[in-house]
């Protein structure tokens, strides 16, 4: 260290009188001292104000140009360093080295200002300030041909300096996309892939930048599907094929990439990397097995990618992806589950998988998880069998393979997602169906289930779809036992509570139901309706000008189904309802007018 303080006395000198050679030997010291312990060499050359000189030494005809670069490139690697560098202001004279033709003055220029990049918003501001990163983004664009190794090494540095710079910060990456920095670096990887820095330096940039939704469109501009797809075929470490993996999701996110990635032949990758993990008990097995099945079922997400893999149903794709329901394996059986899901998304598809079976497989899938209980996989089984259960072909071929009575084994499951999907699947299957939604109205234990569920404050998602599966069991049956068990569980408070909700189709279910029950049990269902309020539910409903023409309408019907009852009617009468109904016989919608006149005679008739 007293090497070091002579060597930065005699620098303090030198660079006055610009004594080149004594320079020289100077800053190779420092080098040297920086070198056998970076820290400590580090604070002493703060400590003794050397960093406020290295501005002047930093000319582009010096000979020692580069050492000083070098130098400061060293103690940024020092978190504690780079605020000060800022503030010596070496930014600015750094920038101007950036147009020399040197290449290891650029070489040493870039790994400076990359360093004082690194983690620093001081380094990053300063450098955006100066124009830093407009000069760099255009030498790789200009360098971007050239394969010479030298060349290689100054473009993996400055891909480096780009990344240090816009790492973790949004405008700044905006800043790099609107420079056209993105066909670059595909251009980049394309070009050097025999390189490997150079590479993996591109993919991290392309990690960080395929983050932003505004890059996705310039990333479909290029043909980085193929690069990627083209890399990925030729890696054989873990390590790498996750760093491609990185790349890949958030690329995949996007729709038109989705389709670009398909046709290079990514799934084809997938399929072998699940193929050689699928046994594997290593950790790295594991990893790639459901990064690259996670990925797969992401490529189905988008609707021409999904048709192109689906094939007709006779895509070898499809084929395999069904061969993983019946797997031993967890995140494949999860996978296979969510894959038909996504090509449940059509009804052609729907039908054609109904047909061929697919129903009995998810089945059989459920039906090891009953006890197993891996909830991930019963949400993915329950929401493929959802969604089969659209087209209105299915539901009887469904109903038929018992469908229902394997869902309703998950009654008891207390995670709201798994409750989420087995009501949603339910009703699909009831929807036009009389004969399966009197079957399931009819079950007590059923109905208890949903009048509990109906009160989960905490899951809307699980109180919305009990509320609607409810309302489904007594419109599509229509039966006098369905809704007497309804009354004995307690549903009916639940149904005018629905009637107003903000959804208007969940209101327009609510007051159907309601319209049925007051039709089929007006007796029994008296108590109920006097203790929901129903009366003044609807008289809100008919006042509200936002109330939709089928919520009027109904509400009206409803009005007339509860008038045989002495306390309901009594409560119609004391609200003024003859008011609110003749106002409607002006309504635009003839039907909501024609059930207005019908309602005011009725109420007349019986005031």
């Amino acid at each position: 260290m007293d090497n070091l303080s002579d060597a930065l006395e005699k620098l303090k000198l030198a660079s006055k009188d610009s004594a080149t050679d004594s320079v020289d030997s100077c800053l190779d010291c420092l080098l040297k001292a920086l070198a056998n312990n970076h820290t400590e060499a580090s604070v002493k050359i703060q400590e003794m104000g050397v960093l406020t000189m290295l501005p002047i030494l930093l000319t582009p005809q010096s000979s020692c140009t580069p050492k000083v670069a070098n130098i400061i490139a060293e103690l940024a690697k020092n978190e504690f360093m780079r605020g000060p560098c800022v503030e010596a202001g070496l930014i600015p004279p750094l920038i101007q080295l950036l147009t020399s033709a040197d290449q290891e003055v650029l070489l040493q220029t870039g790994r400076a200002l990359g360093n004082i990049c690194y983690d620093s918003h001081e380094g990053r501001s300063a450098v955006d300030l100066a124009g830093g990163a407009q000069i760099v983004a255009e030498h790789i664009k200009s360098l971007s041909q050239n394969t010479d190794p030298e060349n290689e090494k100054l473009l993996t540095v400055f891909c480096g300096m780009l990344m240090n710079y816009s790492n973790d910060n949004d405008s700044l990456q905006a800043q790099l996309i609107s420079m056209g920095v993105i066909p670059t670096l595909v251009k980049l990887l394309g070009i050097h892939s025999h390189n490997i820095a150079l590479t993996e330096m591109c993919l991290i940039a392309f990690g960080n930048l395929a983050e932003l939704e505004s890059s996705k469109e310039q990333f479909a501009s290029t043909n980085i599907a193929e690069e990627l797809v083209h890399l990925f075929q030729k890696q054989t470490e873990h390590e790498k094929k996750e760093m491609i993996f990185e790349v890949l999701a958030p690329l995949a996110e996007n729709d038109v990439i989705k389709l670009q990635l398909v046709e290079a032949g990514l799934v084809e990758c997938l399929l072998e990397v699940v193929a050689q993990t699928v046994d594997g008990e290593r950790e790295e097995d594991i990893a790639q097995l459901k990064t690259s099945s996670d990925l797969m079922v992401l490529l189905l997400l988008g609707d021409e990618s999904m048709q192109k893999l689906f094939e007709g149903g006779k895509g070898s794709v499809f084929q395999r992806v069904l061969s993983w329901i019946p797997s031993h394996n967890h995140q494949l059986q999860l996978a296979g589950a969510l894959a038909i899901a996504n090509f449940a998304r059509n009804d052609g598809n729907c039908i054609h998988m109904v047909d061929t079976g697919i129903v009995q497989k998810l089945l059989e899938l459920l039906d090891r998880h009953v006890d197993e209980g891996n909830v991930t996989v019963q949400h993915a089984a329950l929401s493929a069998l959802r969604n089969l259960a659209i087209p209105v072909v299915n539901k009887s071929k469904m109903l038929s393979a018992g469908v229902a009575d394997v869902v309703l084994k998950f009654l008891q499951s207390e995670m709201p997602p798994v409750q989420f999907k087995l009501l949603g699947t339910l009703r699909m299957l009831i929807d036009t169906q009389a004969e399966a939604a009197d079957q399931l109205g009819t079950n007590g234990k059923l109905v208890e289930r949903l009048v509990e569920w109906c009160e989960a404050k905490d899951h809307a998602g699980v109180m919305g779809e009990s509320n609607r599966l409810l309302s489904a069991l007594i419109r599509h049956s229509k039966s006098k036992e369905v809704v007497k068990t309804v009354i004995q569980g307690g549903g009916v408070k639940h149904l005018v509570t629905m009637a107003t909700s903000e959804h208007m189709i969940m209101q327009n279910e609510a007051l159907v139901a309601l319209g049925l029950i007051a039709a089929l049990d007006l007796v029994a269902a008296e108590k109920d309706f006097v203790g929901s309020s129903l009366v003044s539910v609807l008289h809100k409903l008919l006042l509200d000008e936002r109330s939709a023409p089928e919520i009027k309408y109904n509400s009206m019907i409803l009005i007339c189904a509860v008038m045989g009852s002495e306390p309901l009617h009594k409560e119609v009468q004391s609200l003024a309802f003859i008011d609110v109904v003749s106002k409607l016989r002006a309504h635009e919608n003839k039907t909501v007018s024609h059930q207005a006149s019908l309602t005011e005679q009725r109420l007349t008739a019986q005031s």
